[in-house]
């Protein structure tokens, strides 16, 4: 069979053919030209495919964590003129492949809508979206302890108003009111030194301005666009702003993604965190080993961490969770509980000596010899 009918057999996806459709329209290409595109396309779509029985999980985790031995094992970025490390490199790869819950430097990525993309605009919607606390504005907070109260008294007594409202807002049991340049603060009951303390401490820490864990924010102009980059991720409250274009706007918290957008934007933030992760570092690792990892990581509806408390954790073969952490536990665990291994995947045949049901061990052999003559 010629080259270019084996060619013609390849059926390609619905999605790539539309796409291939729109391209000679835009580029009006002949017929000849677009039947030239097509069979490229059909070359580079074979490419891309799996032999049957592959092992695609072992390339995958090989592809991954082989270049990654070669990151630096600390790497931090310090942001702008914010002056906050961010973590990068190896630290980075390994909080999201464990799917940490709260990541160790949160940051979002804002962009704004067409009206406000300017750098005036920018500005001052950097300066309104981080979080202002009482502790921020106040020149000094005592405790009066011959009356049992607090008394606070701010660098701007612009600001008296929004703190009294504030505290009013957060705090029930208390009296709030003014004394000369002073806000005083007084427990509805008699509290002891030590609880003094505490309400100090939590009025300091009372929100007056901005949007709940942003702590700084820088502006800075990519392209055509004035992108926000900030420290602190609340992703849920800043699409709700009139000046921030949703659709863009990114957190590099998966949790917190999945939370306000869902797993599939949870899956797309894995797959993008890692590759540019890999990318800064210099590192080319195919976006298909990536990928498997994130579906793996996020096809159970929820995001789950690649190690014993997830993925690895939760594989049906005993001797696979064994192989993996905590060996005695498992073995002991299903012996109480009577359970059996099937043998259906790659660690445990290796671990009893049996071909591997991958590659050629996906299949059994059945070969019909003819019958030899018997010789009188």
């Amino acid at each position: 069979m010629k080259e270019s009918q084996k060619e013609s057999l390849v059926e390609l996806p619905k999605v790539v053919l539309e796409n291939i459709e729109k391209v000679a329209q835009k580029k009006k290409l002949t017929k000849e030209q677009k039947e030239l595109l097509r069979r490229e396309v059909e070359k580079v779509y074979m490419k891309q495919r799996i032999e049957p029985g592959e092992a695609i999980g072992i390339i995958a985790s090989q592809s991954i964590s082989e270049p990654a031995t070669q990151m630096t094992m600390k790497t931090f970025h310090f942001a702008g003129s914010a002056g906050i490390k961010i973590t990068q490199g190896l630290p980075r790869l390994i909080e999201i492949f464990d799917a940490k819950r709260e990541p160790e430097t949160p940051m979002m990525t804002i962009y704004l809508n067409k009206e406000y993309n300017n750098a005036e605009s920018a500005e001052k919607f950097a300066e309104e979206i981080v979080e202002r606390k009482i502790v921020n504005i106040v020149k000094n907070v005592s405790i009066n302890l011959n009356e049992g109260v607090i008394e606070i008294e701010l660098s701007d007594r612009k600001r008296e108003g929004t703190v009294i409202k504030s505290i009013k807002d957060s705090l029930k049991n208390v009296n709030v009111r003014t004394r000369g340049e002073k806000i005083v603060v007084a427990p509805k009951e008699e509290l002891s030194i030590k609880d003094l303390q505490k309400l100090r401490n939590e009025i300091l820490k009372i929100k007056i301005s901005g949007i709940k864990g942003i702590e700084n924010a820088v502006v800075r102009m990519e392209g055509n666009d004035w992108i926000i980059t900030t420290i602190g991720s609340n992703l849920a409250d800043i699409l709700k702003l009139k000046e921030v274009d949703e659709r863009r706007t990114v957190t590099n918290d998966i949790h917190e993604t999945a939370k306000v957008l869902g797993i599939e934007a949870a899956r797309n933030l894995i797959i993008g965190e890692a590759t540019k992760t890999l990318q800064e570092q210099g590192l080319d690792v195919d976006v298909r080993h990536v990928m498997l990892v994130s579906d793996i990581m996020c096809f159970s509806g929820e995001v789950r961490p690649i190690g014993r408390y997830g993925v690895a954790g939760s594989k049906t073969s005993i001797l696979a969770r064994a192989a993996f952490e905590e060996t005695i536990k498992h073995l002991v665990r299903a012996s109480i509980r009577n359970e059996s291994d099937d043998l259906n995947g790659i660690f445990e045949n290796v671990m009893i000596g049996q071909v591997i049901p991958s590659g050629t061990g996906m299949f059994d052999l059945i070969a019909n010899f003819p019958e030899e003559k018997k010789e009188e």
